[in-house]
């Protein structure tokens, strides 16, 4: 092109030819795409309306026009291509991150470099120090320090202890360890999280999916509206032949519908890579999409609002006898229940290696027994009678106290003689109070749904500030309930963690599971919180919100910018360069802006004066 601007100045013969070769050059591979999908899908896209105005600039004698045309809008499609494709570098960089090579240890106590396709479970694998770890297994070293942010998105490393699981993709931070392959490679779930973001890139939202279809509509008319644009100024105008066709090539150009095609897709696969990028898989544009008209959202309890591990929360003993506790926590070692591990935790104690010895009998329905220093003692929610402590007035309201507060109570005797009565709860979350001011605060209607009883809902209901809560709930009732919020709400989402949940997943408009929750759980869902972090679930919507309004700010200025093209064109204002340089140039800009959604987002202001105070139990609770 530029030799043909060169041997235009100088009047030399050859510049047409050296134009119509720019043209040709430069306009084959969209004239091609043109042309293929008219023929074979029998549809119109732009390249083929970019390539008629080229052909018809040079059919008037516009050679340098048709040739600036192609060069600015190849340009422009080479540089969409580009920012199209950093939009798709976070799932690029966790293929990366995926190992291909394994040390595993044979028979004979050697250890030999494998690829990780070989590897089968049950097998021994060794883990240097800083090297990403090959595939999903369990921990056989005593401890180590792994770094998950490949999964996670937490940048903090996990303590592992023996036996704790370890994932595929993460760094061990710590010293080398060995560990047991728990699955193959293909079934790891760094594998799966891959799989996971490439189908969501895969998946578009309703709007660019609108786009799309309308995309050959709009072609179309743009075709049969040049004609007229040729016909009408000549004969109602008086335009001349030349112009009115030179006007008509023009149109050809700006009213083309590239910006408002890429006014959608590149910005929703910008953010699910930032998603991705922060632990949080959504699989597929839709769900993120729906995410921001969300209207009502329901939680689990267990796991899920709260840690799901009780912890004691109150402690009152009856008795300055120190051995006693000694007893209890002796006791309590020598059992594998929840509950126990939340008793040794609270007291921490020493034992001497006769109570460590000591000989406990476990009895279903009842609790824990023992005979120690020639007495009985005994550990469990009945291991006292009721109807003694009715007897003591002050011990009854403590227990009804208890109770109303949503927690197991456990007593502690000897012989006839209460030692002690415990409180135990399953506390919410440190972020459960938050994420739910922050849906509140939304107005979305915020909701528990549990199997446990109706105390314990009540109190962590209360807690963490929800709308409503259902307690004593079964899978059947849980979905039920999610959906009669569907039909109240239209928008709903349901968050859990177990099997328990999966129904009730499924059926919400929305199914949002816990990465640490089960595999049918999270199968299920539409959003998976690997981190099984409600924060993450927070900045989820923020992010669906925030696709929301740059998808809305594309549409509104590529219609615009289409429309002031047209305008100008028919008013002679604009001329064929021009009208290319702002039809591509608003078509980069829409791509950028959508790009934007790479971009972290920034933090939510605390405002203190909003927040919900956590109750002293709570409190006390969180400092155990």
């Amino acid at each position: 092109m530029s030799l043909g601007f060169i041997f235009t100045k100088l009047a030399l013969p050859f510049a047409p030819f050296l134009y119509l070769l720019a043209i040709g050059i430069g306009g084959f591979k969209q004239t091609k795409e043109g042309l293929t999908e008219l023929f074979f899908d029998h549809t119109l896209n732009v390249d083929l309306l970019m390539a008629l105005a080229a052909i018809g600039a040079c059919l008037i004698g516009n050679y340098f026009e048709g040739a600036m045309l192609t060069f600015i809008f190849c340009l422009s499609g080479a540089l969409e291509e580009y920012t199209t494709n950093k939009s798709q570098k976070e799932i690029t960089a966790l293929m990366n991150l995926q190992p291909q090579r394994a040390l595993k240890f044979f028979e004979t106590g050697e250890t030999k470099e494998v690829d990780v396709t070989e590897l089968t479970i049950n097998d021994q694998v060794f883990v240097p120090k800083g090297a990403a770890i090959p595939i999903d297994g369990q921990l056989m070293s005593a401890v180590a320090t792994i770094d998950e942010a490949a999964i996670s998105g937490e940048s903090v490393p996990v303590e592992k202890q023996q036996h704790d699981p370890v994932f595929a993709g993460t760094l061990n931070q710590g010293n080398p360890f060995t560990m047991t392959v728990t699955k193959l490679s293909s079934d790891t779930v760094f594998a799966k999280i891959i799989q996971l973001v490439e189908e969501a890139q895969n998946t578009p939202t309703k709007t660019a999916s609108f786009i799309e279809r309308i995309e050959n509509t709009y072609v179309k008319f743009v075709l049969l509206s040049v004609p007229l644009m040729i016909l009408l100024p000549h004969f109602l105008v008086g335009w001349t032949w030349e112009e009115s066709f030179y006007r008509g090539m023009v149109l050809l150009v700006v009213a083309s519908p590239c910006a408002l095609v890429a006014s959608a897709t590149p910005a929703t696969l910008a953010a699910l890579s930032n998603a991705a990028k922060n632990g949080i898989l959504i699989k597929g544009g839709i769900h993120l999409e729906q995410l921001a008209e969300l209207k009502a959202i329901a939680f689990d309890k267990t796991g899920t609002l709260t840690r799901g591990k009780p912890i004691v929360t109150d402690s009152f003993f009856l008795t300055d006898d120190p051995i006693s506790k000694n007893v209890l926590v002796a006791m309590e070692s020598q059992t594998t229940h929840p509950l126990a591990e939340a008793i040794i935790n609270h007291y921490e104690l020493q034992l001497t290696k006769e109570l460590q010895q000591l000989t406990v009998e476990e009895i279903t329905g009842f609790g824990l027994t023992t005979n120690y220093q020639g007495k009985q003692w005994h550990v469990g929610k009945h291991a006292y009678s009721l109807a003694e402590i009715k007897k003591d007035e002050k011990l009854a309201t403590l227990v009804e106290e208890l109770e109303r507060q949503g927690k197991t109570v456990i007593f502690f005797s000897r012989e006839n003689e209460l030692l002690a009565i415990l409180g135990l709860l399953d506390v919410p979350k440190t972020n459960a109070a938050t994420a739910v001011h922050y849906f509140n605060d939304s107005a979305i209607h915020t909701s528990m749904i549990t199997g446990d009883n109706l105390g314990t809902a009540k109190a962590i209901a209360t807690q963490v500030g929800l709308s409503a809560f259902h307690a004593g709930c079964t899978p059947e009732e849980k979905t039920a309930i999610i959906k009669q919020e569907q039909t109240i709400y239209q928008t709903n989402a349901m968050v859990g963690d177990g099997v328990n949940d999966a129904p009730a997943l499924a059926t919400a408009t929305l199914g949002v599971a816990m990465g640490k929750g089960t595999d049918i759980a999270i199968d299920v869902a539409d959003l998976v919180l690997m981190n099984s972090d409600l924060d993450k679930l927070v900045y989820s919507h923020r992010l669906s919100l925030k696709l929301k309004r740059i998808i809305k700010q594309n549409i509104v200025f590529s219609i615009g910018v289409i429309i002031l093209l047209i305008l100008s064109n028919f008013l002679q204002f604009l001329n064929l360069p021009f009208g290319v340089i702002g039809h591509e140039g608003s078509t980069i800009l829409v791509i950028l802006n959508g790009l934007r959604m790479l971009q972290p987002l920034a933090p939510l202001k605390s405002n203190n004066s909003d927040r919900c105070t956590p109750c002293p139990l709570y409190q006390a609770a969180i400092t155990h």
